[in-house]
């Protein structure tokens, strides 16, 4: 079955985390991303944290799914020759190195775009390319600092809290999947690529842009108010039998559903006490009423909570840990967790496409060992022969 970007090629760049994560949902829907690595070692992620000495870490794994490895040594002649024959047939370079490595490599934006005009430049950077902190690096936990996505999360007791969630990382990965995604739709009128960049803070920012809101509503910092989201009582998280770490449930009874919600509850009574009777009421008696919901939650498990209140329309989750979410039968039933087979590592679990088309429904295929297909690509788009890519591997340019 066709996808939706059969046709378009990717160079992918990227180390780490955000760059791959992009590289991989354009490969899920049908991109043919080809990963450029170094010929010794690769995408660093291949040995971070890594829990088999001779397998890839889980961490390159589950972001690197549905592309093709070719190495190149971009600090040789041959080799930047070679990579620019690819790039000059290639729609799309995405890249995430530090401020300015490969301008000094000779082969920055303004070079490229004159050898392929239709070619798309994506650049993701911590803070971008310009503005006062153009030059900085940054990684995940600084990306959420810098973005105020920390001075908002946490208990108000507690210092700004890191989350775990990768907003800075794969959330600007996603920003540029999108960025990529209208460059290409706009080549299609002006026959022009461009200069796609998004930077690690920008889209943290964009991501807390309802915090944002309201320190203008108030005048002041947003502060940190834990689990508790806005006025809304019942709007937190409760705990749940036998009482483990993560046996917890959140509960979002908006005013519409408080007369469902005291059903489930088998406290209809409630609904005339002059305490609760109104949202304002709740809010303000919200101590008390948190305790009632927290005698039934503890006598039920979170898995019962949730269907109890869910088939009433009352919206509530079960806090899933990481076993949880990887046996979690809907997301099974959804293909957001399936099972891939690696050469060196046999059976592991990832998290599929999140982007369901009708017409061209995804498939996850594995990760590429390094320099996989580098016979494979050169031959496709250099004509190199295979004796010639043996040569170039012992000269160390593949």
């Amino acid at each position: 079955m066709s996808q939706a970007l059969n046709g378009v090629r990717v160079i992918d760049m990227t180390h780490n985390q955000a760059g791959p994560a992009c590289a991989q949902i354009l490969g899920f829907l049908g991109a043919d991303v080809i990963k450029l690595e170094e010929p010794k070692g690769g995408d660093v992620a291949r040995v971070t944290l890594r829990d088999k000495p001779d397998s890839d870490s889980l961490f390159f794994l589950v972001l690197n799914a549905n592309k093709r490895s070719l190495t190149l040594n971009l600090k040789t002649d041959e080799g930047k020759a070679l990579f620019k024959q690819v790039i000059a047939q290639s729609d799309v370079l995405l890249e995430n190195f530090g401020p300015g490595a490969l301008d000094r490599l000779g082969l920055g934006y303004d070079v490229l775009s004159k050898l392929n005009p239709r070619l798309i430049y994506a650049t993701i950077k911590g803070f971008g390319t310009y503005g006062p902190y153009s030059g900085f690096k940054s990684f995940e936990p600084i990306a959420q600092a810098m973005g105020g996505a920390m001075s908002v999360t946490g208990f108000p007791e507690n210092p700004p809290t890191y989350v775990f969630p990768a907003i800075g990382d794969s959330g600007t990965g996603m920003h540029m999947a999108i960025g990529i995604l209208a460059a290409l739709q706009q080549r299609h009128t002006t026959g022009k690529g461009q200069h796609v960049e998004v930077s690690m803070q920008d889209a943290v920012v964009n991501l807390i842009r309802v915090s944002l809101r309201d320190h203008q509503r108030t005048g002041r910092p947003m502060p940190r108010t834990g689990n508790q989201l806005g006025r809304t009582v019942p709007g937190t998280t409760y705990p749940c039998a036998p009482g483990g770490p993560n046996d917890y449930v959140y509960i979002f009874a908006q005013p519409q559903m408080w007369t469902a919600f005291l059903g489930v509850l088998g406290q209809p009574e409630l609904a005339a006490d002059p305490r609760f009777k109104t949202p304002e009421g709740r809010w303000e008696n919200r101590e008390a009423m948190n305790a009632i919901v927290a005698a039934w939650t503890r006598q039920r498990s979170k898995h019962e909570v949730m269907r109890l209140l869910g088939d009433a329309g009352v919206p509530c989750g079960a806090c899933l840990d990481t076993g949880e979410v990887l046996a979690d039968p809907h997301l099974r039933a959804r293909e957001m967790i399936v099972d891939v087979e690696y050469p060196t590592r046999g059976t592991y679990q990832t998290v599929g496409c999140p982007i369901k088309l009708s017409d061209s429904p995804a498939e996850v295929s594995r990760p590429p060992l390094l320099g996989e297909h580098t016979e494979a690509v050169l031959g496709a788009l250099c004509g190199v022969a295979p004796e010639d890519v043996q040569r170039l591997r012992e000269a160390g340019v593949v």
